[in-house]
């Protein structure tokens, strides 16, 4: 019998043994998409307990941490006021001592160990009786260990960049001072798409004034954005980021100079307050992404599209915890159908952009790994071939357990290219999260190990363990660099 969480956990064969301790383990990270904070990084945060650095991000949690987990404290019974509320730090470090022998099954279970492994050198499973010794050894441990501050964590996990998420107000002056690694800023323009929430004329006032512009009309806010994606471009960003409920796309596009009056109209009313209907939402959002993703397209940007997650479902938690507190879940818009017609409208022009195509919903996997086939090869305005241009999206959120890993790169190796792949990210907003860079090499090197045992792909290191050095991180450096 294996030992829990052993030097090959998730390795089941020797071929993936070797591949992962000689090619994949000592490979960079590149973690190209984020939720850090960059005010953190540039600071050079220290934490002042396991509560802080794991459930949330200041000294008593709050209402800004690790969803993930807070969502199964609460499926285990444990009060609001010990998940975001203002109970003691040890206090919510003993409910979550309560939840985790009750995840079993669920990858934070592999995660919550993980990371007590390679941060704190904790082996012993976190159950209520030991938690006592394990927050007082770990609290220990991030009071004196520099490695635990924000830059010794980048250093300790040999992360080459990271890519936050950042609005295009954002003035970026935390990604100007933080030097110690690559803080990347990723251009996410959903406010500007998001026509239809309440605050959307309060917001392109906002947006005016990061560009020291007053926005009037709508050729004001297609200058406006051009200014900010220039400005983003000069501070080093190279992605951009949609988080989309579902894919929009109109067929207005049959007649542009109608379609550009019917948005300067939409737009002109929601300045003064109109909230618009579906028909105008959705031509709205269309002729944005179409925009945006021509402007991508001349930068060589990579754009991201994150579809099928409904958001803020449980209005009375939104209203006293705000967004992004874990109540958010997949939804199951159909994808196909829009979202190619929106990719050959770009591509028919020259103006497709390198693409990540995401779905939260599992059953959208195959469509996108077989849409995306249609529109590899060249890109503008270089004219050249881009290896693996569009890319299927690593299993994301609800989906980045071994189950979805491995259906996500068994489906792109039976349909496209897996050693193009760029491999895993972590999404997340706590800084213990590198351990999931390590469990998808794991997985990546289990399945190719298996394969290679099985007599069903040569068992040649040079061949595999460059394909797995390649997925855990050259390929996303050649791709967003």
């Amino acid at each position: 019998m294996r030992r829990f969480l052993d030097q090959n956990f998730l390795l089941l064969t020797k071929t993936a043994e070797k591949l992962y301790h000689e090619a994949a383990a000592q490979e960079p990270i590149f973690d190209y998409h984020c939720h850090l904070i960059p005010q953190e990084i540039a600071e050079n945060r220290r934490f002042s307990d396991l509560t802080s650095i794991w459930l949330g991000s200041g000294a008593g949690g709050g209402a800004v941490g690790d969803h993930y987990k807070w969502r199964q404290m609460r499926a285990n019974g444990v009060h609001e006021q010990f998940i975001t509320g203002n109970a003691d730090p040890y206090e919510k470090f003993l409910a979550w001592a309560d939840t985790v022998p009750r995840l079993i099954g669920n990858p934070l279970y592999h995660w919550t160990h993980l990371e007590l492994q390679r941060y704190f050198d904790i082996h012993e499973p976190l159950t209520p009786q030991s938690a006592p010794a394990i927050w007082k050894a770990a609290n220990e441990r991030l009071a004196a260990d520099p490695s635990l501050s924000v830059h010794g964590i980048f250093k300790k996990f040999n992360v080459f960049a990271v890519g936050t998420t950042d609005d295009p107000a954002d003035s970026l002056k935390w990604h100007t001072k933080a030097m110690e690694t690559r803080v990347l800023p990723s251009f996410r323009p959903d406010r500007i798409l998001n026509i239809e929430k309440p605050d959307f004329a309060e917001y392109i006032a906002t947006l005016g004034t990061a560009a020291g512009k007053t926005i009037h009309h709508f050729d004001d806010l297609l200058d406006v954005i051009r200014d900010r994606i220039a400005f983003f471009h000069t501070m080093g960003c190279r992605i951009s980021d949609h988080g989309l409920d579902g894919m929009p796309f109109t067929s207005a596009l049959c007649d542009p100079g109608l379609w550009e009056k019917e948005v300067k109209d939409i737009f002109a009313q929601a300045l003064n307050g109109k909230k618009p209907g579906a028909k105008e939402n959705e031509s709205w959002k269309t002729f944005l992404l179409y925009f945006l993703g021509q402007e991508y397209a001349e930068r060589g940007w990579v754009m991201q599209l994150h579809l099928a997650a409904i958001r803020n479902t449980n209005s009375a938690a939104l209203a006293s915890l705000g967004p992004d507190t874990g109540y958010d879940a997949v939804h199951d818009y159909p994808v196909t159908e829009k979202l190619a017609r929106f990719m050959d409208l770009l591509h028919s022009q020259g103006k497709l952009p390198k693409t990540i195509l995401y779905s939260l919903n599992r059953k959208d996997l195959y469509p996108l790994a077989t849409l995306m086939g249609c529109f590899q090869g060249e890109s503008s305005p270089a004219k050249q071939a881009i290896p693996g241009k569009i890319q299927l999206g690593s299993a994301w959120w609800f989906m980045d357990h071994i189950d979805g890993m491995e259906t996500q790169l068994r489906l792109l190796a039976n349909t496209g290219l897996l050693s193009r792949f760029v491999g895993m990210l972590t999404d997340s907003r706590s800084f213990l999260s590198y351990p999931r860079h390590e469990y998808f090499r794991r997985i990546l090197c289990n399945i190719l190990g298996t394969w290679a045992e099985n007599g069903e792909i040569p068992n040649d290191f040079d061949l595999l363990g460059g394909m797995v050095r390649d997925i855990s991180f050259r390929n996303a450096q050649g791709y967003f660099l």
